[in-house]
């Protein structure tokens, strides 16, 4: 069992983000007080994160914004811990002039992310969203022979996998991807290709049948994928993102579909999240004879992920305390 620390006032603030399946006994062992919110607003003209974390010294927040405004009204707050990797929600800078910790997350939806990837992969090289639209249309019904072969289905196995990113994610990618019996390239980190040993990803496309992108969206990746790299990537290729939504030209992706040089495009991913206002890619879905999968960024989902999230944060708690 955890130590107990004393005098920590913890408050989560968004717990409905991790679903409600999940097990936070590993937070209220280590703490004075647990104080659980579903949700929390983050908007600018609201006082609900101020006024939640009044008595806190610990803030828990997945998604929920802590911006100057927020840190400086909060004397007490002494530890942030953001359940995911990424830290753009806080206000960095603020924290570290007011010596408030900022613990993160890494590597706690490895495999769940990987499988998803996989799914992707599979589903789009066996044409899935294809026949499953000839079956609603009555296609195979009305058939005069036993099966369908309208569209091509691609063999993994001797496949050329191209990833961009080479982490916990990457790796096991390409673990899944090598037991497929596929030949697996890593491209250069993008925007340092100079110092990398790695090819370029420029020089990796024309030999790619898929592409798998599990890197982090910074000036150098922002539309990794646009339409100049599309229009010489190899034909037929299959392109995956369930990495951040930005990595790819989405617009320049759907044409590339459209007129057949991708030969699929699996998302998980969008620029924003959630799509209030649609999206092109999900406009899409109802066009017949598109290789196009969209999921709703649920790749880390898997209840493992979601409970390891607090299992970490736990943790973080105990080192920054």
């Amino acid at each position: 069992m955890a130590s107990r620390h004393t005098n920590i006032r913890a408050v989560i603030l968004d717990a409905a983000t991790l679903g409600s399946d999940i097990d936070f006994s590993p937070l209220q062992k280590i703490t004075d007080t647990l104080e659980i919110h579903d949700n929390t607003s983050s908007d600018p003209n609201s006082d609900e994160v101020i006024s939640r974390l009044q008595h806190a010294n610990v803030a828990i927040t997945n998604k929920v914004v802590l911006d100057a405004r927020a840190l400086e009204a909060l004397p007490n707050l002494k530890l942030i811990c953001v359940m995911a990797t990424g830290t753009n929600n806080i206000d960095l800078e603020t924290a570290q002039r007011l010596n408030i910790e900022v613990r993160n997350i890494t590597a706690y939806g490895t495999a769940s992310v990987a499988q998803h990837t996989f799914m992707l992969m599979l589903a789009l090289a066996n044409r899935l969203p294809l026949y499953q639209d000839e079956l609603r249309r009555g296609r195979w019904q009305s058939s005069e022979h036993f099966c369908l072969l309208n569209h091509t289905t691609m063999q993994l196995a001797g496949r050329h996998l191209v990833l961009v990113g080479q982490g916990e994610l990457g790796k096991r990618v390409s673990m899944l991807a090598r037991a497929m019996d596929m030949t697996v390239s890593f491209a250069a980190r993008p925007g340092n290709e100079s110092s990398d040993h790695r090819p370029p990803l420029d020089a990796l496309l024309a030999d790619a049948d898929l592409v798998s992108l599990h890197c982090p969206l910074t000036d150098a990746t922002r539309h990794l994928i646009n339409a100049r790299r599309l229009r010489y990537i190899k034909p037929g290729c299959i392109l995956i993102n369930c990495a951040r939504g930005g990595l790819i030209d989405e617009l320049a992706a759907l044409a590339a579909l459209r007129d057949g040089r991708l030969g699929g495009l699996g998302v998980d991913v969008l620029p924003q999240e959630p799509p209030r206002d649609g999206h092109p890619l999900l406009q899409a879905l109802e066009e017949p004879l598109l290789n196009l999968i969209v999921t709703p960024h649920n790749a880390w989902i898997s209840p493992e992920a979601r409970q390891t999230i607090i299992d970490k944060t736990a943790a973080n708690i105990q080192l920054g305390w």
